[in-house]
């Protein structure tokens, strides 16, 4: 946790950018260094990376990866793979070291499709919406927990992608998160280009409707940037779904500091990580979250902010809803 604290109290907060309800803080810190790695989006553009079904048969909740080339790879919790039996995004973040196969734990964001539509996965380059990955997030790190690995809650997941479909009108043969973005493409263009990243950006704080809802912040400016479309992209998905939609909602830069003060103050648990590195959850009163450290670097971190707990884990992010079947 020293690391993650460290890493908190050097970042600065910048003049914040709004549009619409969607208020983005960047994150501000020094980097000496240009990563020594890949993203997992380079890896598999360049075929240097082979993601498939476990089996012929397939599991949703796991996937091998081949790591070809000699770099390590970045691998990002909620990154979107597209292909094979059906769609998913990972759990958590990795990093994968060169010349290496893993089995990597995911969950599935296309309920009705198990057919196989490709022999391997590509980059959806896109990756889960920022309200989904918060309660992903805390599933997650409540299986770490206990003890049962990186699994998530699947029945949430689908419940939650369903219940956007039907309240953005998005019409989905196979109930496919992708499909809401491909939807939305022109609107959330628009997002994208009234926020600019800026010198020494790492990270960003942002607020939907006035209020703060987490944080994204990498280790070096080169790994934020090639992040930082996806990540305004996937809060920008909840800005157009939200309540206030077409109005701008003032956020002052207390908000933002007072939760990355509040991710400070947190109790951290450390966990054996899937490949190179260390995971880190931690938890405070009003923020939670993830951190992957290797060695003396923080590669990536994600808080979010926490609200009211009404019937249990998990009721005061979203409200739970029946489990359905996995096609």
């Amino acid at each position: 946790m020293e690391k993650i604290i460290s890493f908190l109290e050097t970042a600065k907060l910048a003049r914040k950018q709004v549009y619409r309800n969607l208020t983005v803080f960047p994150l501000l810190a020094p980097d000496g260094n240009k990563p020594d790695y890949q993203t997992l989006e380079q890896a598999l553009d360049e075929k240097l990376i082979q993601i498939t079904e476990l089996s012929k048969e397939g599991s949703v909740p796991e996937l091998k990866l081949k790591n070809l080339g000699k770099k390590s790879v970045l691998i990002i919790e909620g990154e979107e793979l597209v292909g094979a039996k059906q769609n998913r995004i990972v759990n958590s973040s990795f990093f994968i070291a060169g010349k290496t196969e893993v089995v990597i734990p995911v969950s599935c964001v296309e309920q009705r499709r198990w057919t196989y539509r490709s022999g391997s996965f590509v980059s959806g380059k896109r990756m889960m919406h920022a309200s989904l990955r918060r309660v992903h997030q805390e599933d997650v790190n409540y299986s770490l927990k206990i003890g049962r690995g990186y699994r998530s809650d699947q029945g949430r997941i689908w419940n939650d992608i369903e219940e956007k479909l039907e309240r953005m009108e998005v019409h989905s043969p196979t109930s496919a998160m992708a499909d809401a973005y491909e939807s939305y493409e022109d609107p959330l263009s628009e997002f994208l280009k009234n926020f600019q990243l800026i010198d020494w950006q790492v990270g960003a704080v942002f607020a939907v409707d006035g209020r703060i809802i987490g944080m994204e912040s990498f280790g070096c400016h080169d790994t934020f940037k090639r992040f930082f479309d996806k990540l305004v992209k996937s809060y920008a998905l909840d800005a157009l779904d939200g309540r206030d939609k077409q109005q701008s909602k003032s956020v002052p830069p207390h908000d933002a500091r007072r939760f990355i003060a509040s991710a400070i103050k947190s109790k951290g648990e450390n966990h054996p990580s899937l490949g190179l590195g260390k995971k880190v959850t931690f938890e405070s009163r009003t923020a939670s979250g993830s951190a992957l450290v290797e060695g003396d670097r923080v590669l990536h971190l994600s808080a979010f902010k926490k609200e009211k707990m009404k019937n249990g884990r998990g009721a005061g992010f979203r409200r739970l809803s029946q489990r359905r079947s996995r096609r």
